[in-house]
């Protein structure tokens, strides 16, 4: 925002040197951005936040100044002498989308004459970098950077009917803006029209059909209210930005449309001439500030500031504002309404802050003792914290997808089983509108993607609900989930699950069972148990459904519970003493029957192996010519450790006896020759 020295003098005294002005302005939150010198006058500017639209006027800042230095603002009183013929005699206001547009104020003047601007007028314009047109267009300009409030005038004899319609834009729908270009309308914009045709981008910018002209002698003023979320919408879709969106992208104060009309009525009176219609045509609601008061303790002022403001003055600087204080006058509490133009102010803490602004930070010790509060996370957080410290240092990426997905892929990854899809009717992706069941599509998809830009290892996880039909209120309806999706093996993968759950906890046993699901490569797929309760799933997909989903290579899949690790899980900080003896490492070559998972052989070594056992991992597997039919080789290595002395040659022997013999016993395990 861009303000002129010489135009703030209009409302507020400034005896003050400038570098004092800019920077009480910098610490109460209008920070400096630049100055310039602009033909006699001083162009400041000023960066103003988004929270603060009020400040998009030479009026706000000049309020903000006469606070920061106690002296008076004065505020032209915007009085007009209209003749006795109505407004609503000459024309009429329709609001057919009043979601779009609240509010419109509709002023005639007849008789005008169209030149230029008087110098003063232009010379302050210009000051801010804004072209003068005419003295009409100019002083709609001029009104704008004044109160921060949007107007708009139309060649009354050019509008059709001579009366305005608010509606929203038909398909096809084309207008010529008065920048010259041409504009393709939608159903979701706020249009302002005549009996005819479109005349202007409500909120954004006038058509050039209507556009004040040197033969111009009759005018319409427009005041109105435009919804912020709409305007932002048809700026970004028209790529067509201008002051007044950028206003009504912030909210205007709508108590001020009468005022800010009434002042551009008195200018267009006082320089172009002409007689104004008595009473404006409103349409839609007039907008009142009914917002509560806000309850604010003194002592929480003290509290969080960490210094001590009197109430007295915590209430003076607030009544500065513009708040009004309710009730009678307590050293304990009050309550205060914010005025119409701080939409901002909402709560307790936000009149803090306004409290501590103007009082001035840099009167805050360095020094001030603020009481801490030491912070506590949930177990949720911590558990979140943990899943991604271990699967990044384990080479994957977190990803965050989108939760809905088509029907086909749904259909394909059931891990709840045969549950009702939840589909959305009205989505705005048409054919992905069924909420995921699993996170394992939406993580192909993002690996589909990858492989198309060349990026084919892309190893991924993501935490996130899953959606299921369920009774309203069942506490089960969105379970939280932890997906993968790599391209590693089979065993690799199903090692880093059993990694994720001993991070969690050492002691529990993570074990799976073989699955014969037929979306998994034979063998390849298995469901994961943790401490014996079912956790989740891992698998490879067989080659029928990467074909389906259009992946190039092979991809192993994972889904798990995140209650089940939230359950098990010890923060507790564990230490294991470095091993002080050497271990003695053992391979041993097993032929069996092609049904034996490693599983099984696992779980043998490990109850026959005894205390000695340090670990035991998968050698290998063979299939070929020596090997007969029906049966594959498996080399499993056992390392044994003793935390106290150096095994012996006959110690490790005893183990590995007792481990070949329950495996021949129980799996028909034979010693490959």
């Amino acid at each position: 925002m861009i303000v002129s020295w010489n135009w703030l003098k209009e409302y507020v005294r400034l005896d003050m040197p400038l570098d004092d002005l800019t920077h009480k302005l910098t610490m109460s939150g209008l920070n400096l951005e630049g100055i310039e010198d602009v033909d006699g006058d001083i162009a400041v500017d000023l960066e103003v936040t988004s929270n603060r639209p009020d400040c998009l006027g030479h009026i706000g800042v000049a309020r903000e100044v006469a606070i920061l230095f106690d002296t008076e603002l004065t505020i032209p009183p915007a009085a007009v002498e209209p003749i006795s013929e109505k407004t609503s005699a000459a024309t009429s206001v329709e609001i057919e989308c009043e979601d779009l547009c609240p509010r419109y104020y509709a002023r005639v003047i007849r008789g005008i004459k169209v030149g230029p601007s008087p110098d003063w007028m232009q010379a302050r314009l210009k000051s801010l970098g804004i072209a003068c047109i005419n003295n009409i267009v100019d002083i709609t300009n001029y009104v704008l950077m004044e109160c921060g409030q949007p107007l708009h005038a139309f060649d009354f004899d050019k509008l059709g009917g001579q009366r305005i319609v608010v509606r929203r834009g038909h398909k096809g729908e084309k207008i010529a803006a008065i920048n010259h270009n041409e504009y393709e309308l939608t159903e979701d914009m706020c249009i302002i029209a005549d009996t005819e045709h479109p005349v202007a981008i409500g909120g954004v910018m006038g058509g050039a059909d209507t556009e004040i002209s040197d033969e111009t002698t009759s005018i319409l003023i427009e005041t109105a209210d435009f919804a912020q979320l709409s305007i932002r919408n048809t700026a970004r879709a028209l790529n067509l930005h201008s002051d007044s969106s950028y206003r009504f992208e912030r909210t205007i104060d709508a108590c001020q449309l009468d005022w800010a009309s009434r002042r551009c009525c008195e200018l267009i009176l006082e320089i172009a001439g002409g007689e104004l219609l008595d009473e404006p045509v409103i349409a839609g609601t007039v907008a009142e500030d009914t917002r509560p008061a806000i309850p604010l303790r003194f002592a929480q002022v003290n509290r969080l500031l960490g210094i001590d403001v009197s109430a007295e003055e915590s209430s003076r600087i607030l009544t500065s504002l513009g708040l009004k204080q309710h009730g009678e006058d307590s050293t304990d509490a009050g309550q205060f309404e914010p005025p119409s133009w701080r939409r901002d102010l909402t709560r307790e803490a936000d009149l803090i802050e306004e409290v501590a602004r103007i009082y001035g930070y840099d009167r805050i010790p360095e020094d001030v003792k603020v009481p801490l509060q030491l912070s506590s996370r949930t177990v949720r957080d911590r558990t979140f914290d943990r899943i991604r410290d271990t699967l990044t240092s384990l080479g994957f990426f977190e990803a965050i997808t989108i939760s809905f997905v088509n029907d086909e892929t749904a259909a394909m990854f059931t891990p709840f089983g045969a549950i009702d899809r939840l589909k959305v009717e009205h989505s705005s992706r048409k054919k992905e509108n069924v909420l995921r069941q699993s996170l394992v599509p939406s993580l192909l998809q993002s690996r589909r993607e990858n492989e198309r830009h060349g990026n084919f290892n892309a190893e991924l996880f993501e935490t996130g609900s899953v959606y299921l039909a369920a009774k309203p209120g069942d506490q089960n309806a969105e379970p939280i989930m932890i997906g993968l999706v790599s391209g590693r093996s089979f065993g690799e993968v199903k090692g880093i699950v059993e990694t994720l759950g001993h991070r969690f906890n050492a002691a529990t046993e993570v074990t799976v069972k073989p699955s014969d699901n037929p979306q998994f490569v034979e063998g390849r797929g298995a469901e994961v148990l943790l401490g014996g309760e079912s956790w989740g799933w891992v698998g490879e997909l067989s080659r029928f459904v990467t074909d389906q989903l259009d992946l190039r290579d092979t991809v192993v899949c994972a889904e798990l519970k995140l209650a089940s690790l939230e359950s098990i899980a010890d923060f507790t900080p564990q230490y294991s003493e470095i091993a002080r003896f050497p271990s003695v490492a053992r391979d041993i070559n097993f032929v069996l029957d092609e049904a034996v998972t490693w599983h099984e052989i696992e779980s043998i070594v490990r109850d026959t192996a005894g205390s000695l056992l340090d670990s035991v991992t998968f050698g290998g597997q063979y299939r070929g010519k020596q090997i007969p039919a029906d049966k594959k080789s498996y080399v499993v290595t056992i390392n044994y450790r003793s935390p106290e002395r150096t095994l012996t040659n006959d110690e490790v022997e005893q183990a590995q006896s007792a481990v070949i013999e329950a495996c021949s016993k129980k799996l028909g395990a034979e010693l490959r020759a």
